[in-house]
């Protein structure tokens, strides 16, 4: 897992560790050193921690004029335990919510496993928004499938159309507008 680094190219337009606005406005990163784990496995220092000692996250862009952030997770998404969603609503939703931001994209290529529970964290999130959205792309197709089974996928979208396996090849900017125009849609229909 060491391996697996968060998507660097969009570091040109956004560093989460130099927005003031960020929750790790701050930060300083030792690239020598890996010290964070995932039951057991070192993963890379430029991953940020939630709070959860199984699912880390990288906020690769924010722009507080559009209202939109997108984040990258790695490890295990866990809400039956560790309770992840809260932690993940208390320590990183809600400050960019009071910052403005209304509308979310999840990528999810790293995250290996989902354990639910109820979804309270994830309605009270999708009430946040206000006029805005939660979407999820390139999660593995057993993630989904277990959203569906805890009722996950009444708060966020996802699926088809989202699924944009070349994301790395936008700027920030492009992937928004795609997936604005693809939520847009569902949501006229």
């Amino acid at each position: 897992m060491h391996t697996i680094i968060p998507f660097e190219r969009w570091l040109e337009y956004y560093d989460p560790a130099t927005d003031r606005k960020s929750p790790f406005f701050g930060k300083e990163y030792n690239f020598d050193v890996y010290s964070d784990t995932i039951y057991g496995y070192y993963i890379d220092p430029a991953w940020d921690c939630i709070g959860s000692p199984t699912l880390y996250i990288k906020i690769l862009y924010a722009d507080y004029k559009q209202k939109f952030a997108i984040f990258e997770f790695i490890g295990e998404w866990n809400d039956a335990i560790e309770n992840d969603i809260m932690t993940l609503k208390t320590n990183i939703i809600n400050p960019l919510l009071k910052k403005g931001i209304q509308k979310f994209i999840l990528i999810g290529e790293n995250v290996l496993n989902f354990h639910g529970s109820d979804d309270c964290y994830y309605e009270e999130w999708l009430e946040d928004v206000e006029d805005g959205w939660i979407a999820a792309i390139n999660f593995r197709n057993f993630i989904y499938e277990e959203w569906q089974k805890y009722r996950i996928d009444w708060y966020i979208n996802f699926g088809g159309n989202l699924e944009i396996p070349d994301w790395r090849t936008y700027t920030p900017q492009q992937l928004y507008e795609k997936i604005n125009q693809i939520i847009s849609y569902r949501l006229s229909m």
